[in-house]
Parts: structure tokens; C-alpha cells; sequence
């Protein structure tokens, strides 16, 4: 199994960049395809973006393409979400999350999340 810590959220002005970063424990890293999603308080969690095991393949959602970047290095366990031209409605928990590719095509493991908040 695996787990999942986000870090790098925080408070920025709209217009700005933040990148999100996740930090994954044991060795089945290179098992997972990974995702990012976010959820604000009474809306429904949103798939933002995914990359494939290797990292070749990226699947974004249209409300960040060309805005976020999903990023993974399986040297460290890391993947990491680079975000540009922050919006106020980008404001929500953002968590990372693990896709056993070879049994499961949902995500079987979550981080706990991490704060961005953008102000207008």
C-alpha cells in the first residue's frame, strides 16, 4: 500500500502560481498512475488532473488546462501540481490521490489534503 501528504498550499493573490507537492511512502510508487482533485465546502469533489505510471500520458480537466501542470519524479515518490493564474474559484482542499493501475481503474488511496485559498 501507499501513503499520501500533500504540502504546499497556502494563500495567494489571483494571478499567482503555487505548486502542490506530494510525497508518497514505500516502494509500490511505480504501481500507481496518479491524480489530483479538489473539493470547495458544499460542492462536489472535481478530478483536476492525472499522469500515467511513467509519466508519459497527462489528462487535465478543461477548467485548468493550460493553467496546471501535473508533474511526477519516481526517483523521490513526488508528484507535484504546478498551478498558474490562480483564480478565486480555485479556492478549495487539494489532495492527491493513488490509482493501482494493474487491479483498479478508481483511486484507491488519498492524501489528507492541503489549503489553497486565493484572494481576488
Amino acid at each position: 500500500q501507499v501513503q499520501l501528504v500533500e504540502s504546499g498550499g497556502g494563500l495567494v493573490q489571483a494571478g499567482g502560481s503555487l505548486r502542490l507537492s506530494c510525497a508518497a511512502s514505500g516502494r509500490t510508487f511505480n504501481t500507481y498512475a496518479m491524480g489530483w482533485f479538489r473539493q470547495a465546502p458544499g460542492k462536489e469533489r472535481e478530478f483536476l488532473a492525472r499522469i500515467s505510471v511513467s509519466g508519459v500520458t497527462t489528462t487535465y480537466a478543461d477548467s485548468v488546462k493550460g493553467r496546471f501542470t501535473i508533474s511526477r519524479d519516481n526517483t523521490k515518490n513526488m508528484v507535484y501540481l504546478q498551478m498558474n493564474n490562480l483564480k478565486p474559484e480555485d479556492t478549495a482542499v487539494y489532495r492527491c490521490a493513488a490509482n493501482p493501475v494493474l487491479i483498479t481503474t478508481q483511486y484507491n488511496y488519498w492524501g489528507p489534503g492541503t489549503q489553497v485559498t486565493v484572494s481576488s
